[in-house]
């Protein structure tokens, strides 16, 4: 996987790792059209190293993936709860809920004592 970006401006194109955000003119690639990819003549690609094994998951993205939940399973026309801020190294946590209560299609369940 690869993110293109390009400068029309420039004449420009960069193809590098994934993005970690969306930004306007980047194109996320799959191996095979990252590969392949060609440009306008008169264009020049700028090829960066890439990782040669693939980025793990980290807390930022359990976060993004527990919001992404939350917001799917907000009701129509409803808001959905917006979670506290927390350090980076804290467990998330459901205010006042028990073991094995269920929310939605999650289940929480809380840390060994």
């Amino acid at each position: 996987m690869a993110t293109l970006t390009y400068v029309y401006a420039e004449s420009t194109a960069v193809l590098g790792p994934l993005a970690t955000y969306a930004e306007p003119h980047c194109y996320d690639l799959c191996e095979q059209h990252a590969d392949s990819l060609t440009v306008p003549r008169g264009w020049e690609v700028l090829r960066l190293a890439m990782p040669s094994t693939p980025q793990q998951p980290g807390p930022d993205d359990l976060l993004a993936l527990a919001n992404a939940v939350r917001d799917a399973a907000a009701l129509p026309g409803q808001t959905p709860p917006q979670p506290a801020q927390r350090g980076p190294h804290t467990a998330l946590e459901a205010p006042a809920a028990t073991e094995g209560t269920r929310r939605g299609h999650l289940r929480i369940l809380r840390e060994p004592s």
